[in-house]
């Protein structure tokens, strides 16, 4: 199967949900959709596997993110996504959280090339669907350009032929996960180098990218562009990406026409059990810079978790915010 992955949305711990990723189809049909990091563990030992792998049919294209390293681990994991329907299964070699790299999972993978080639080896044998690594440009005092590009060649030897890179070191020593995301310098003419030096592969680049003007700049240099907390903090980004990216029209004409496009999955989801406040969380940032638009927030933050809170709540919330602007930005 071939994936259009001009943009996509990146897998990002608690926030790129099954419920924010149902949100993010009211604004873009045509971007390809990350879960939440996935570790190994969590898909063969934990129970259900509905809470790890479950996901609504309308978030196609979507890409299941796999966090691990041993190779027969990730293929039968692998073997299950695609069992489960998942597009894309993705190897996590970017993360930076002591959590992981004490489990040898995330960016200290970068410092073992051949293990995550045999992973990608192993899955690749285990699945039709693509394999793919999203990594860093390095980690710690690793050289940018001799140590990236030997990481690329060893993986690409094994078969990937995808990599979306995150254009930041991983200072896995000294530096908190939070502070990984933004301390570390961005170096995009790193990545821009890596797609020049191996035309063949198809190279996304990952950081600080926050506007549609800047995802078409990067776009000239490299296949894809990947937005993470830009797309979750101000959504209402999404709704521009199908006409500008891709040449089709968006499904959400207003950020009103998003929220009651998503009413019915809230109310379905109400009634398996979940929480207005589990759902309405990722809605906050929809009415970013509008006027009422801290009134909704505020409305939300202080009822949605309330025992028993629904439609109500959420249909009051919309009625606190007007738009400034209907169309979605191109």
């Amino acid at each position: 199967m071939t994936l259009d992955r001009t943009f996509s949305v990146a897998p990002m711990m608690d926030w790129t949900t099954r419920d924010y990723r149902a949100f993010a189809r009211t604004l873009t049909r045509h971007a390809l959709l990350y879960t939440e990091m996935v570790t190994t563990g969590a898909i063969l030992h934990g129970s259900p596997r509905e809470r790890f792998l479950g996901f609504d049919a309308v978030e196609h294209p979507l890409a299941l993110q796999l966090g691990g390293s041993d190779a027969g681990e990730l293929a039968e994991c692998a073997a299950i996504a695609e069992e489960w329907g998942y597009d894309e299964v993705n190897l996590n070699v970017g993360c930076p959280s002591d959590r992981v790299q004490n489990n040898l999972i995330g960016a200290c993978l970068m410092g073992h090339p051949e293990k995550v080639a045999a992973a990608v080896r192993a899955m690749r044998a285990a699945v039709s669907i693509p394999v793919t690594v999203k990594c860093r440009i390095g980690i710690d005092d690793q050289d940018e350009d001799a140590d990236l590009s030997r990481f690329i060649d060893i993986v690409a030897d094994a078969g990937c032929d995808t990599f979306i890179v995150h254009a930041r070191k991983a200072w896995l020593e000294g530096l908190s996960p939070k502070e990984n995301r933004d301390v570390p310098p961005l170096n995009y003419p790193r990545v821009h180098r890596l797609k020049a030096s191996r035309p063949e592969l198809h190279i996304g680049i990952n950081g600080g990218l926050k506007t549609l003007d800047a995802c078409r700049e990067q776009l000239a240099f490299v296949d894809s562009v990947m937005v993470g907390r830009e797309a979750y903090q101000n959504p209402w980004l999404l709704a521009g990406i199908d006409q500008a990216l891709y040449g089709m029209p968006g499904p959400a004409q207003s950020r009103h026409g998003a929220a009651r496009a998503l009413r019915p999955y809230i109310a379905r989801r109400l009634d398996e059990g979940a929480r207005l406040n589990h759902l309405t969380r990722h809605l906050l940032g929809l009415f970013q810079g509008q006027p009422g638009g801290r009134k909704f927030r505020r409305h939300l933050s202080e009822n949605a978790h309330r025992e028993g809170a629904g439609l109500s709540i959420f249909d009051d919330a919309l009625g606190l915010v007007t738009e400034r602007e209907a169309p979605a930005a191109a």
